[in-house]
């Protein structure tokens, strides 16, 4: 047994020391070209094995017959079925993907849980941003994985405006249990789109986390963000016309899985007791209840 783990352990250590090493950002935009391509016998087999090997659910799709979607993309930002996902009723705030719960929890201090002892502030994670870190100090949190398997369009957790949005450029390290527990600071360290909404229960952060061989990551009312050739932070004009979302309503969309973090201000919400790490999420579902 204690071969076995020493194993494992040296297998994830290999895997995240790769991700040191290696150009990230080459290789997630090379990826992109496969994603996009339309050639029929390339996307199909792309498509056809990433199902088998991921054991997606075509029945849930709008479109279940995969060799319709024009592109690997079209596929990976599939619609699901109408009714497929209903929208949790009431004073609540839903899962705005399908995923598993990372971590969830309070901004103690200013500092939010990452994993086996690793954390990083909401200052970093906000980019230095003070005034919107502060809405959040001593808040509540929680980080949803996708994975490769999952529906990848993220949808707003409770209804609101849109205040901000803000471009963060960094690195793209995996956002996988490993290497969350292996990587210091990471969500704060790679390349993510923050979006703030004003509720009815303060400000609500919306943070799409980019990683490695993520393709891009997009809005529903900007269109594709990422990859940007400017690396720079960036704080995106407001909108001519306000940027309404109600409940459930889709926010953006990212080209193969990642991670989306929520923020709320503090004595908001009350998350579910059973909603522990590791707890599969589906969107819509409640994650919480919301207390003022």
């Amino acid at each position: 047994m204690s071969n076995d783990v020493t194993d494992h352990s040296f297998k994830n250590n290999v895997f995240v020391g790769f991700q040191y090493l290696a150009p990230q950002h080459l290789l997630s935009r090379s990826v992109s070209w496969f994603a996009d391509c339309e050639i029929e016998g390339v996307k199909n087999f792309l498509i056809r094995h990433f199902i088998s090997h991921f054991n997606v659910n075509m029945a849930e799709a709008a479109e279940p017959d995969y060799t319709r979607y024009p592109s690997f993309n079209a596929f990976f930002t599939r619609a699901l079925a109408e009714g497929t996902r209903p929208i949790a009723e009431g004073a609540c705030v839903i899962s705005p993907a399908d995923g598993a719960i990372s971590q969830r929890g309070e901004i103690a201090s200013g500092r939010i849980f990452q994993a086996k002892g690793q954390y990083y502030t909401a200052l970093e994670l906000l980019a230095g941003n003070k005034t919107l870190a502060n809405h959040f100090s001593n808040g509540s949190f929680a980080t949803i994985y996708l994975s490769p398997r999952d529906y990848h369009r993220v949808h707003a957790p409770v209804g609101g405006t849109l205040c901000d949005m803000i471009y963060v450029p960094g690195d793209l390290f995996s956002v996988n249990t490993t290497t969350a527990n292996r990587v210091p600071r990471l969500f704060a360290r790679n390349e993510r789109l923050i979006t703030v909404f004003d509720t009815d229960i303060g400000k609500v952060a919306v943070i799409l986390v980019g990683a490695m061989i993520v393709a891009g990551i997009e809005t529903v009312w900007t269109g594709q963000i990422t990859p940007r050739s400017q690396k720079a932070v960036t704080l995106f004009e407001k909108n001519p016309l306000p940027v309404h979302l109600h409940k459930g309503a889709e926010l953006g969309r990212f080209k193969l899985g990642s991670t989306a973090i929520l923020l709320f201000e503090q004595q908001r919400i009350r998350f579910h007791e059973n909603l522990k790490a590791a707890t599969p999420v589906q969107m819509g579902m409640s994650l919480a209840e919301i207390i003022g």
